[in-house]
């Protein structure tokens, strides 16, 4: 549990944050003012030696955990033969050895071929760029609530302005943006097709649109599942019109909601798979994987970057790939997923519990609302539950449209008395959330 030093005048994380406010960038924003000092699994200490179960997990990387021994002893290996070859100018086996793994096991029909980025953002890129090479067009369809990253073409993509668009004047293009099926948004598969037909007659001409780009399950967005049915329509649909399907699965794959990718619950293959975060094991890496006429779309040099495919970074998903088969992932998060669940319905019936609003997700990609006592979404509990969490040894994450629902991204490994210990401590704020008005 924390220490009492906690608000020492002197303490190290004071100290660190001064330095921070002196050389970082004010655009450079903290959830928590927690400055790490090691971790294992799921658990966390800071500089002053308080400790923390890890609900964040790096926003969805540390899938396995953090410093999984497996994963570890990959990149100590590949740490003594050689740490960087840029693989365009020099290739190496560790790259090979992830693509090979990408083809035999992303959701893409037919051969399917891979290349390997930094980040998810880089990786969306490079997906457009593929897209507008094979169709020859410039034109995308997105959807709102969405998150696709922070660099000017993926933030053209993202369905939210605020903080992430705002002050940069105009984005790539041209991108539209459309209602997202789900049970949260109230859209129906027959409402979201229909705002695509309107789209058509009003304001794009289907011969310009290169691809539909779309999270199964919205991250930042709040653990929106989309409809499946939707998913199989939009399939169908760039079939008929010559378009790219392109799936974000940068925070939903590798085995997080108990299908290595979320597109299998819906039976669905795009033409581009989109990946980042658990596929390093904590190393930055990224990868997009694709039907082999697309990804074959550029000439060769059209894709690449220095450090894209990193062999350490390499290493590192080789060991996470092995973890995710023999420590049977997938059967874990159904079964962290149920227990998720469990705990939420328990926490409704605990004094307060009436701020726990739905929960929402597929397998251990789970999330429960805060909300106010008419039911609307109260982000003031929400930050008090964050604050309040972490003083209590819990580090919790936000998201949704109104910054009121508590996504749960602990490694898939986390011991599941870590996941009770979680939870009581949720449980015990309940009343002085309740006290809360907003």
């Amino acid at each position: 549990m924390p220490r009492d030093d906690r608000t020492t005048e002197a303490n190290a994380s004071t100290m660190l944050r001064d330095r921070k406010t002196g050389s970082v960038s004010e655009g450079v924003r903290n959830l928590h003012p927690v400055y790490l000092d090691r971790a294992l699994n799921a658990e966390a200490w800071d500089v002053d030696g308080n400790r923390y179960i890890d609900f964040i997990g790096g926003i969805g990387v540390l899938t396995v955990g953090h410093r999984h021994p497996v994963v570890m002893e990959r990149v100590a290996k590949q740490c003594d033969r050689f740490t960087h070859s840029c693989f365009n100018a020099l290739p190496h086996e560790p790259y090979v050895a992830v693509t090979d793994w990408l083809a035999a096991n992303c959701p893409i029909e037919g051969p399917a071929k891979s290349m390997l980025t930094n980040s998810g953002a880089e990786a969306m890129e490079n997906a457009l760029k593929l897209a507008r090479a094979f169709t020859g067009r410039t034109g995308v369809i997105a959807f709102e609530g969405g998150f696709h990253g922070r660099t000017l073409a993926t933030l053209a993509l993202t369905g939210k302005t605020k903080p992430y668009k705002t002050g940069l004047g105009p984005l790539p293009g041209p991108v539209w943006h459309l209602p997202y099926p789900c049970p949260e948004t109230g859209i129906s598969v027959e409402d979201g097709m229909a705002a695509l037909a309107k789209l058509f007659a009003v304001s794009a001409d289907p011969a310009s649109v290169g691809a539909i780009v779309i999270e199964p399950v919205q991250g930042e967005g709040g653990f929106r599942a989309c409809d499946r049915e939707f998913l199989i329509e939009l399939r169908a649909f760039c079939d008929a019109n010559g378009m790219v399907l392109i799936a974000d699965e940068i925070q939903s794959g590798f085995a997080r909601t108990g299908k290595m990718f979320a597109m299998e619950h819906a039976g669905v293959a795009p033409d581009i798979l989109v990946m980042g975060k658990g596929i390093g094991g904590g190393f930055p890496l990224a990868a997009i994987t694709g039907a082999k006429d697309v990804m074959s779309a550029l000439a060769p040099g059209g894709l690449g970057g220095t450090y894209s495919g990193n062999p350490v970074a390499c290493a590192a998903a080789t060991g996470v790939f092995d973890v995710l088969r023999d420590e049977k992932i997938l059967l874990r998060a159904k079964q962290l997923g149920e227990k998720y669940a469990t705990h939420i319905a328990w926490l409704r019936d605990l004094p307060g519990g009436h701020v726990i609003g739905n929960m929402r997700g597929i397998g251990a990609m789970r999330a429960f609302e805060i909300i106010a006592d008419d039911g609307t979404p109260s982000a003031k509990r929400l930050q008090t539950l964050l604050q309040r969490a972490r003083a209590n040894g819990l580090l919790l994450m936000p998201s949704g449209e109104h910054a009121n629902v508590v996504r749960l991204l602990a490694p898939l490994t986390i011991p599941f008395d870590q996941v009770d210990e979680a939870f009581a401590i949720i449980g015990k704020l309940l009343p002085e959330l309740a006290g809360i008005a907003d």
